[in-house]
């Protein structure tokens, strides 16, 4: 490894949120990323940029020094981004350097406590009926919660009144306090206000019940066609030096062995990837297959790119 290489890093690393604090990515950046700062020796601080479905953040990254001291934890919103937005200032397909796959686990539906139906067999038959008195919440344009509501959607056949924040943590807190009826939400964050009684929750978008929530069927047990896997990855700009993103990638690597970080990501009704998924390449498979994926499914359901702002 060059002198340079084995010196990195030299200063601190920001770590780009492209949402609001407090949602889910937030939770897992500063998890994920305490522990990789202990590993590399440098401190990663986390910068929420949020706004117009994460592209912001994204756009930050794509503009930032390849040296791998500006990185950027996303979703796979990232990879609808193509298929979402007409005037991207970036290329998805060629401006981040994948690092490392992080985790993956469902999203959580779940309604205000005010809502008349108080299980899923209740809540299904309402939403097909109400729809569009029924407010659902989201983080944008492009953020997960807001794809699971259009998926959503497209399984019962209707159109909810969407309901755009800056993020899911202030979507949250306003399901919460009952301002909002529905949010689909990833189940990092919505699984401790379920299990806080501060929300309801109908049903998870995964093929299995998950261990924390095992009274909460699946979305397809209720008899709607709805799965929905949400995966972080972990990016650096384009042409980053490849001796930098092995090293970043080790550092990632540790924090996902690390039992305190596994522990909090079980507890959240989410697991990291299996260790076979672990390396750059397995990354970047993953990311343009999902690219390709989006543009298919958003294509299907009738939804064409727009400007964002």
């Amino acid at each position: 490894m060059p002198a340079w290489a084995q010196s990195f890093p030299s200063k601190p690393i920001a770590l780009i949120v492209p949402f609001a604090a407090g949602g889910p990515s937030d939770v897992i950046a500063r998890l994920v990323g305490d522990h990789m700062g202990r590993t590399l020796g440098q401190q990663i601080l986390v910068e929420n940029v949020a706004g117009a479905g994460g592209t912001a953040g994204a756009r930050r990254l794509a503009s930032a020094e390849p040296d791998g001291h500006t990185l950027l934890i996303h979703h796979l919103a990232l990879a609808a981004a193509p298929a979402l937005y007409g005037n991207l200032t970036y290329d998805t397909r060629t401006a981040f350097a994948p690092v490392g796959l992080i985790n993956a686990g469902p999203m959580v539906l779940a309604g205000k406590l005010a809502l008349p139906p108080v299980d899923a067999k209740a809540f299904f038959p309402y939403a097909k009926l109400q729809a569009e008195k029924l407010t659902i919440a989201h983080a944008g344009i492009g953020s997960n919660a807001h794809l699971c509501a259009v998926l959503l959607g497209q399984a019962l056949g209707v159109k909810f009144t969407q309901v755009a924040y800056r993020g899911t943590g202030p979507a949250m807190n306003d399901l919460v306090s009952g301002q909002v009826d529905l949010l689909c939400d990833q189940s990092t964050t919505a699984v401790p206000q379920i299990q806080g009684d501060k929300i309801r929750a109908y049903a998870v978008t995964s093929l299995q019940r998950l261990d924390v929530l095992p009274n909460t069927p699946t979305a397809r047990e209720s008899g709607t066609d709805l799965e929905m896997t949400i995966w972080h990855g972990l990016y650096a700009p384009k042409g980053t030096p490849a001796p930098v993103l092995d090293k970043l990638n080790g550092a990632l690597r540790a924090a996902l062995k690390d039992p305190t970080v596994l522990e909090r990501f079980k507890s959240a009704g989410t697991q990291v990837f299996p260790e076979s998924d672990w390396t750059r390449e397995a990354h970047a498979k993953r990311f343009n297959a999902e690219i390709a994926k989006w543009a298919a499914s958003l294509q299907a359901a009738g939804i064409t790119p727009q400007n964002v702002n």
